[in-house]
């Protein structure tokens, strides 16, 4: 019987082993859902590897807690390769964000998440699936005069920025081919200095190679913006994520470590940062925190604080 168990549970492991492992071979968007579960997936296997060894001492199970333990270690260490340097102790944020996709049909809950808005006394809101607040767009206006979404250079609510600093450029567009006006540009004056702002939502990486194309087109638009950059949004994707690694490496981005679990809901801090808020220097992230309530939608909001490196 032990016999058994040892060998069902080996193959079992070994199939979950292997599929983590042909990120570092291939990547295929049929897996992208594994690749940001990496440090989770690996773990697993770690834990289920020493109960096979409870039943069984053999060198296939050392062998297999040996990938399990390389796997679960390059994935923390990919989750905190883009952490940024540590903030001198002059530095002092300049700048409150709150980032939150709110889930398009989460109708009956847009008065508490304008609540939540204007009780986050966030210069700057990005609100994705937005629909929710269209309602409240005359009373977030008092806290927020300046918009863009929501009847404002689109008619449509998917993305809606809130600020409460006029806005010195402001646009619209579309990157990859699936999701129209997901990815929005702005900028605002801080104490004399322009700080620019990005906004996207890109699509999920199972999805065929759309994430991809998205990406490419956003790393294009990143390196054409000059200046200090915050970008956040909803990638729908961990910065494990092989697309997003290279990413990060091609544009500078930071992030911190770690970053807060936005999705799922119910795994609450075990779960994987999808919703990211990076900065480019010489900003700085100098923190990044997860709103306690989700408010009926299906992730987390995200509130960070920015400062800037003179």
């Amino acid at each position: 019987m032990k016999d058994t168990l040892f060998c069902v549970g080996s193959v079992l492991v070994s199939l979950l082993l292997a599929t983590i492992s042909l990120r570092y071979v291939t990547h295929t968007w049929l897996l992208a859902f594994v690749y940001s579960f990496q440090a989770h997936f690996a773990l697993a296997a770690v834990l289920a590897t020493l109960v096979l060894l409870a039943i069984k001492r053999h060198w296939f199970a050392y062998l297999l807690l040996a990938v399990g333990v390389f796997l679960l270690g390059h994935g923390l260490f990919m989750l905190k390769a883009f952490e940024a340097a540590p903030a001198s102790a002059a530095t002092q944020p300049i700048l409150r964000l709150m980032s939150f996709n709110i889930m398009n049909d989460n109708l009956g809950n847009g008065a508490r998440i304008a609540d939540a808005v204007i009780a986050s006394d966030a210069d700057i809101v990005n609100i994705l699936e937005a629909e929710p607040l269209r309602p409240e767009i005359p009373r977030l206006s008092q806290a927020y005069p300046y918009r863009i979404g929501c009847g404002t250079d689109t008619d449509g609510c998917d993305t809606l920025i809130l600020s409460k600093r006029p806005f010195l450029t402001q646009s619209v567009s579309s990157i990859g081919d699936l999701w129209p006006n997901r990815l929005i540009q702005t900028a605002i004056d801080v104490d004399g200095t322009k700080i620019n702002f990005a906004s996207v939502h890109l699509a999920k990486p199972y999805f065929d190679d759309f994430q991809l194309d998205e990406l490419t087109d956003l790393r294009k638009i990143v390196a054409e913006t000059d200046g200090p950059l915050l970008l956040a949004g909803d990638f729908n994707s961990a910065i494990i994520d092989p697309h997003i690694q290279r990413f990060m490496r091609a544009t500078g981005f930071n992030t911190v470590f770690p970053e807060p679990a936005t999705w799922p809901i119910r795994a609450g801090a075990v779960g994987i940062a999808i919703d990211h808020v990076l900065a480019r220097p010489p900003l700085r992230l100098t923190s990044v925190t997860r709103m306690d309530d989700s408010i009926g939608s299906n992730h987390f909001g995200l509130m960070a604080e920015i400062a800037i490196e003179r």
